[in-house]
């Protein structure tokens, strides 16, 4: 037979394209439409359903950026329409290739009752009144602006509503009421899935021509003229190829209905407050139609917010949820980022999460749900199951441009061996339409083939969100057991991961954090945001660390809905697109206020605390809140103490000056650049021969896409070294280093702290697409170096031996990179930057810290102004000194006046298990709940002691719930802990 694929294949393209989804609505009559824009910002659905509008018509402008517009449609069905079904189509101006990126709407009955949302794939409503009778819908349209355009990441105003204008984005498109035709709908359906099979089975395969023959006898079918009246004959021309099972060994896809909504990104936090409520009312609609359906939402702050501001929304998303067809996913209360949260921000992550859906809904998710993280911090594992869960889902990964990572289904094994069970699906999207072509890539892509046999698709449109479509549940009903196609059924991620652990006993194992070889930059755009959060995480430790103590020793009120409050903002800005400095600049202007607002508050919070502690008198009263004694002062405790650092300044010979304390002695040359770095305790010199540190490097930024997400390696080709000093001088025992360069200009005040060189930095910034680095070159011959993660550290390695060390060419720390020879070191700590290399030539390895990058794309204003940053450099520090100095310089000691003592409510005797928080139980009992972890890397055995009556300690996971008794003798608890071990105890107060 001669091999006609193409002409029949071309035919099937035309056909449905030109006749046979144009005959899904046959017949239609127009809508009558008035608008009402709101002023300003959205208005209650009330006032917005009591709004009188202006009659507009299909082509018109409406819709300033980020505006609301209130539409009312009316109509009546015409009689001859009498026992046929009517849908209401609702076209907003959509352009149909970018759901979840453009104007959105949400429809309501007269009664303010919310039916389905609007989206470009989903414009449709059914209508269920009779012939003859009223039909009267209300849409309130945001009119947001399309940021990601194309082509993609042009610099754009319209990411703020300052700067976005008001000139009307879109135009009105049709408003109609219409006939559905069913069984023309289902053609479609049945076209689109054999088309897409056909395309995707080998050309020499019997199933291929059967596919092609059977298609080509219902093309035959159709009468081009009136379709309407030969789909049910073409359909049955394909119902014998839509009825052959799969192969029993055809690969097994779990469908899992899904919305992934990024809780800011190129839309503020308002308006996703409306797409989720958009979201959920289209899949509790779509539930009710489909009895195999199951969807299911992450983030519980994305619940939360339905049910703070659409109640009515909220009533049928619980029902939905009790029949366990609306399933909560993640247990964190937003999918954040993974690698910049701090140790208890991760841990509160869970906390805030699993809590609500606990509290809500009684369900206890095992599954950790994070399909669009940018990586993941090798202690996560000790965290989710610290949490009481098991199993992790992301998708990411597959982002990464070096390496293809080797397994779809593992074993990830984090820094202290805890190992949890993760999935990457191999559809290698979050967004999947169930399209043959995705099902058969995860089939062919799925890396464990032989050993297992099922991989899961989150099924729906996300990102803006939108969800899952009638389309999409269609086509999954046809390939459920579809002979060429992977199987597919509908059910919850838990039962999933039930199947799959079953189905795989023995999962490869996948040791340390898992990098994404992209999107490093996030650890360094929108600087800003990202102090705002550390600053936040070590307020809230001190904020809890002093309000408990003032509460157990004087009988202070403990804050309790405040703290609660403060904690679910700061882990609100976590999300994945806002601390990684990835949203519009509207997102990141509010984040700015926010962390502001939460720091006075928190600094009130303690600072009550204190006054209640340190009594009255004139003397001050020294607070120090980081784990460990410094200056007499032990860690959580508080003392009257008095005393004055020595320091040395003096003139440098060849011009510069030097600095002295006798535990460090440091050179700064004329151009105010560090050539000397001396130990004397060691009698060892920290920089290698000839070099400087404190060297500022600035390089061009221009990554090939995704601005303020990437760096790409090349950036490193061109460097410029600032080294032109316009002014080096001493300043109260510090040296003060002014440069400009560019538009831009930086002091510095370099200062002697101990054993510890401070550096803060003030950057005046106004590049644009540069890169501005921190090098310290070190004389130290180490092939790996220590990166602090949540709960301990990560290695890795300083060479680049095979491509999966050089794809880590920029890395995330969080306190302190560490690098050591036997039995010396040097640490590197910093109070807010996360971003850094590090590289090795010979014996020499430089630490380079990243200041500021100056992307365009989405905020064209990226970082422009003042930054302010401190670093410290350790020589001879040990790994212990590494975790100290960090604590010290995120948590600076605090003075008031007074004169008592405060001892600890707690102390452990030895400082490699370190205290990451002291707090009152969430469930307001009084009882003090202590965090602690090995933070070394070796094992240890300590004694954590109570300053106060002890009845009862308890052993718990993060959200508190018991999980063992622990012996006590008087309130000190033996402990013995494994290398990065976390432990969470109860005290009871006697």
């Amino acid at each position: 037979m001669h091999d006609d694929r193409n002409l029949v294949e071309a035919r099937l393209k035309r056909v449905l394209n030109e006749r046979v989804r144009p005959a899904v609505y046959p017949e239609s009559v127009p809508l009558e439409v008035a608008v009402w824009h709101a002023p300003g910002e959205p208005v209650p659905v009330t006032e917005g359903l009591a709004a009188t509008g202006t009659p507009i018509a299909p082509g018109a402008a409406w819709g300033a950026p980020w505006g609301t517009s209130w539409f009312t449609v009316t109509g009546t069905i015409p009689e001859e329409w009498a026992g046929r079904t009517v849908e209401a189509l609702l076209d907003l101006g959509f352009n149909e290739s970018m759901p979840g990126f453009q104007c959105e709407g949400l429809v309501y009955r007269p009664d303010g009752t919310p039916v389905k949302g609007l989206n470009p794939r989903n414009q449709w409503v059914r209508i269920d009144a009779e012939p003859g009778e009223p039909v009267r819908l209300h849409i309130e349209a945001a009119s947001n602006p399309v940021i990601l355009g194309d082509p993609p990441f042009q610099p754009t105003r319209l990411g703020d509503k300052e700067t976005a204008g008001t000139d009307p984005l879109y135009r009105l498109g049709r408003m109609e009421l219409a006939v559905f035709d069913e069984n023309v709908w289902q053609l479609v359906m049945d076209l689109e899935v054999l088309g897409e099979l056909m395309a995707e089975l080998p050309a020499d395969g019997a199933r291929r021509w059967e596919l092609l023959r059977a298609v080509e006898r219902a093309l035959d079918t159709i009468d081009l003229q009136d379709v309407g009246a030969t789909a049910a004959a073409a359909r049955a021309e394909l119902a014998g190829v839509l009825s052959s099972p799969a192969a029993p060994s055809a690969h097994r896809i779990s469908a899992v209905g899904h919305a992934h909504i990024d809780s800011a990104w190129l839309w503020p936090l308002r308006e996703t407050v409306r797409k989720v409520a958009r979201t959920a009312s289209n899949m509790t609609a779509l539930l009710e139609d489909e009895p195999d359906f199951v969807f299911a939402m992450s983030q519980a702050q994305q619940w939360a917010w339905i049910k703070e501001h659409r109640p009515e929304v909220w009533a049928k998303v619980t029902k939905a949820v009790a029949a366990g067809r609306f399933v909560p996913a993640g247990g964190m209360w937003v999918e954040s980022d993974t690698n910049m949260p701090g140790s208890e921000a991760m841990a509160r992550q869970f906390v805030h999460g699993k809590r609500f859906f606990i509290d809500e809904f009684g369900i206890d998710d095992e599954e950790v749900w994070l399909p669009d993280t940018f990586g993941f911090a090798a202690g996560l594992p000790q965290i989710i199951k610290a949490a009481g869960s098991k199993r992790l889902l992301t998708q990411k990964i597959s982002w990464s441009q070096t390496n293809v990572f080797p397994h779809h289904t593992f074993l990830w094994e984090g820094i202290d061996g805890t190992r949890i069970f993760t999935h990457f699906p191999p559809v290698d999207t979050y967004n999947c339409a169930m399209t043959g072509g995705e099902l058969a890539h995860a089939a062919r892509n799925f890396k464990d083939k032989g050993l297992a046999r099922h991989s899961l698709a989150p099924t729906g449109w996300g990102d803006g969100g939108g969800g899952t479509t009638r389309e999409m549940v269609a086509k999954a009903a046809r390939v459920r057991d579809l002979e060429g196609s992977p199987s597919v059924t509908w059910e919850p991620p838990a039962d999933f991961f039930a199947k799959a652990e079953a189905d795989y006993p023995h999962p490869p194992v996948w040791v340390g954090e898992l990098y994404l070889e992209l999107h490093r930059a996030t650890l360094t755009s929108q600087a800003k945001t990202k102090q705002g959060n550390r600053r936040s995480e070590s307020l809230l430790r001190e904020a809890e660390l002093w309000a408990a103590t003032a509460a157990v020793r004087a009988g202070a009120t403990y804050p309790y809905e405040r703290l609660d409050r403060i904690w679910k903002t700061v882990l609100l800005h976590q999300f994945h697109d806002i601390l990684p400095g990835s949203s519009i600049a509207w997102v990141h202007r509010e984040a700015r206020r926010t962390y502001e607002a939460v720091a006075e508050e928190l600094n009130e919070i303690i600072d009550t605390a204190q006054r209640a502690l340190a009594g009255d008198g004139d003397r001050v009263v020294v607070f120090n809140g980081a784990p460990h004694t410094r200056d007499g002062v032990p860690g959580g405790g508080a003392l009257a103490v008095s005393g004055v650092r020595w320091t040395e300044a003096r003139e440098r010979d060849g011009g510069g000056f030097v600095l002295d304390n006798d535990q460090l002695r440091v050179e700064i040359d004329a151009r105010g650049l560090v050539v000397s770095v001396y130990d004397p305790q060691a009698d060892r010199e920290t920089l290698p021969p000839g070099q400087a540190a404190n060297l500022l490097q600035l390089h061009p930024d221009f990554p090939n896409k995704w601005d303020a997400w990437d760096v790409d390696r090349f950036y490193r080709n061109t460097v410029t070294d600032l080294v032109d000093a316009e002014e080096v001088s001493l300043a109260d025992g510090s040296v003060r280093i002014r440069r400009s360069f560019g538009a831009s200009a930086v002091t510095q005040l370099l200062t002697l702290s101990g054993r510890r060189l401070d550096i803060e930095t003030e950057v005046d910034w106004h590049e644009t697409e540069k890169f501005l680095k921190l090098a310290f070159p070190l004389d130290v011959h180490a092939d790996r170096y220590a990166s602090e993660s949540q709960f301990g550290h990560a290695f890795r390695a300083t060479h680049t031996n095979t491509s999966w060390e050089a794809a880590k060419f920029e890395a995330c720390n969080h306190r302190f990179v560490h690098v050591e020879e036997p039995g010396w070191g040097v640490a590197l700590v910093n109070d807010s930057t996360y971003g850094h290399d590090v590289t090795r030539t010979g014996s020499t390895t430089t630490f380079r810290v990243s200041l500021l990058r100056a992307p365009r794309f989405p905020d064209p204003e990226t970082d422009q102004g003042v930054h302010r940053f401190r670093h410290a450099l350790v020589p001879g520090a040990t790994i212990g000194d590494a975790v100290r100095e960090g604590h010290f310089v995120n948590l600076p000691e605090r003075r008031v006046p007074g004169s008592a003592a405060v001892e600890p409510l707690v102390g452990v005797d030895d400082d490699a298990v370190v205290v990451s928080a002291v707090k009152l139980a969430d469930d307001e009992s009084g009882d003090v709940v202590v965090r602690c972890y090995e933070s070394r890397g070796g094992r240890a055995r300590a004694t954590l002691t109570a300053g106060f009556p002890v009845a009862e300690v308890v052993a718990t996971d993060l959200l508190e719930r018991p999980v063992g008794e622990v012996r006590h003798e008087g309130g000190a608890v033996p402990l013995t802990l494994r290398p990065f071990e976390l432990v969470t105890l109860r005290l009871k107060r006697a």
